[in-house]
């Protein structure tokens, strides 16, 4: 039965315009920030707000229950909170399609415990390095 409500679910995605599911990944995004525990919410609000700011092109999703932002479809960089995944802290990643390339060896992912304002900073360069 929540199988079928799921499918049923996903047929109606299917059938709205681009804006529609769009708006509806966005809502459901918000909906798994704001069911987060404090600590793990609080990051993830401000990563939302930095992601949307930094580069705006990038639409919202879920991804394995987390939230996740794309290209074209294609996540470019996710958000783990620490509660879900058992660890001291949370995690902001990025596939191999951001753009941060640098030598031979680079970091794809951040651990995450409180963001400053330096912080905030360096993501937003790393996100717009990101989309290239």
């Amino acid at each position: 039965m929540k199988e079928h409500g799921q499918e049923q679910k996903k047929a109606a995605a299917r059938r709205g315009s681009r804006a529609q599911k769009e708006a509806a990944a966005e809502r459901d995004v918000l909906a798994k920030i704001a069911e987060m525990p404090e600590a793990d919410r609080v990051l993830a609000e401000r990563i939302h707000d930095i992601v949307k700011t930094a580069a705006p092109e990038l639409t919202s999703k879920l991804w394995y229950g987390m939230p996740a932002y794309a290209r074209d479809g294609k996540v470019l960089c996710h958000f783990q909170s620490a509660q879900k995944f058992k660890t001291r802290y949370a995690t902001l990643g990025f596939s191999d399609l951001a753009a941060l390339d640098d030598g031979a060896m680079w970091a794809t992912a951040y651990a995450l415990r409180e963001l400053t304002e330096a912080d905030e900073q360096r993501i937003s360069a790393l996100l717009k390095k990101a989309v290239g």
